[in-house]
């Protein structure tokens, strides 16, 4: 039988449900009796960790006397923090103990939720859809990523593969090189370069409704990170000319410019415009912060209406993203998990002091950020941000422009297509069950398909 949701679920995939649901249950006593046993040392903790905080924001906005003042805030913090652990693990061995068996059953717990989220990922690979492009161009950057296309030797591996190169020059206009390619017959195009290229080229093949192949030959490659495509090895990539499989994932835009990752306004859009930013980083935020976020600094001409209604002025921080980021443990703890959600996801900060900062900060720590009032996040399908000046400065995938107030951004559901490698559907899939939903566990339990 098959639901509106979807096919009904086999009994393995209901035991494997049913089996993540107790872990979970089992892993919420552990908490429960933690907080019971050693809630003073928690509290300790965590005012140690708002001291540490407070210090920081003093060391990052500050300078001179304060500071040094917030760096010694700073280590007082560390301080307290690591006199609350050494009380909680008095007893070592009685710690580790309880430690391995609490990661013996969050791994467990896991894998069967993911068996549960993801049954047959080889059917999936099974499945896949073959498409060749008769004319394919792929347009290279040799600068993106430190050289990585002569490094990977990427224009060799495409000639091999039949695909035309285009290695773009100093001078030359990305996106006219790519409108050219599509005027002399090219019914495919590639990029080889970072996330602001992947989408100025996306934009042409999505102008001609033409499919994309995504090269990750960036320096950090986020896009092709959130479609599971090997990063290590771009070429890897090239294999979509080949024996390719289609997928459709959402676009964005802002002002009608096409985004694949987020538009960052702010303090990360200011810093960004700084010439001496690609060079040096870190001394370039550090001399920065303190103009953009010390107790002299201007807000931010930021203003925007939240879905329940609430008027936000001021943010440092706003990132809108095509679908939404999620948080997790994991090390690629910003990623998306899914591509094809049809949102728009929105990240807004609105602090201005240390103890604000300290307070943020701690309710994250416990996992609350969202209760505070100056962490705004939400999902939508369309969003406005408003200024009272005419230019906005944003840093769109990583590139800093100047647009028009006010910004408008919109969603556009599985509106990109993309010839990706086989495999990648499974790996999409694997990538989407990190994201373990408690609703759809018991849906799947209950021998219903999960609700999306």
């Amino acid at each position: 039988m098959e639901s509106a949701a979807g096919p009904t679920p086999g009994l393995d995939r209901r035991v494997s449900a049913t089996i993540a649901l107790v872990g979970v249950a089992v892993l919420a006593v552990v908490v429960v009796m933690f907080l019971l046993t050693r809630g003073l040392d928690l509290v300790i903790g965590l005012l140690g960790f708002g001291v540490a905080v407070a210090g920081a924001w003093w060391v990052v906005t500050e300078r001179a006397l304060r500071r040094t003042g917030g760096a010694v805030a700073v280590a007082l913090g560390l301080v307290v923090i690591a006199t609350a652990l050494t009380q909680v693990f008095t007893d070592a061995a009685t710690a580790v103990a309880r430690l391995l068996a609490t990661v013996a059953v969050l791994t467990v717990a896991t894998a069967c939720a993911r068996h549960a989220l993801v049954p047959d990922l080889h059917a999936l690979d099974r499945s896949r859809e073959i498409r060749r492009p008769g004319h394919p161009v792929l347009i290279c950057n040799p600068r993106s990523g430190g050289g990585k296309v002569d490094r990977f030797g990427i224009v060799a591996a495409a000639r091999d593969l039949g695909v035309k190169t285009v290695v773009l020059g100093p001078d030359d206009d990305l996106d006219q090189l790519a409108r050219e390619a599509v005027a002399r017959g090219a019914d495919c195009l590639g990029m080889a370069g970072g996330d602001g290229s992947q989408a100025r080229v996306a934009s042409v093949a999505v102008e001609n409704d033409l499919p994309f192949v995504c090269v990750s030959a960036g320096t950090r490659n986020h896009f092709a990170l959130d479609l599971g495509l090997d990063r290590a090895d771009p070429t890897a990539s090239l294999l979509a000319f080949r024996d390719a499989v289609e997928r459709r994932v959402d676009y964005a835009t802002v002002n009608d410019r096409l985004f694949v990752n987020n538009v960052s306004l702010g303090i990360y859009a200011s810093i960004v415009r700084e010439g001496s930013y690609r060079a040096d980083k870190a001394q370039t935020v550090a001399t920065m912060l303190p103009d953009l976020l010390g107790r002299t600094a201007e807000p931010f001409d930021l203003q925007f209406t939240s879905p329940d209604g609430d008027e936000i002025d001021g943010s440092f921080v706003i990132l809108v993203s095509n679908n939404p980021y999620t948080a997790s443990a994991s090390l690629d703890a910003a990623g998306r998990r899914a591509l094809d959600t049809g949102r728009l996801g929105v990240i807004a900060i609105s602090t201005s002091t240390g103890s604000e900062a300290a307070r943020l900060m701690t309710r994250s720590a416990l996992g609350l950020r969202k209760t505070s009032p100056f962490w705004h996040e939400f999902t939508t399908e369309t969003f406005e941000i408003r200024s009272h000046g005419k230019q906005t400065s944003v840093g769109i995938d990583g590139e800093p422009l100047d647009l028009a107030a006010p910004l408008r951004f919109r969603s556009h559901p599985k509106g990109l297509r993309l010839l990706v490698p086989a495999g990648n559907r499974a790996a999409a899939a694997r990538r989407r069950a990190r994201a373990v939903d408690i609703r759809s566990l018991v849906d799947l339990a209950r021998g219903r398909a999960p609700r999306m």
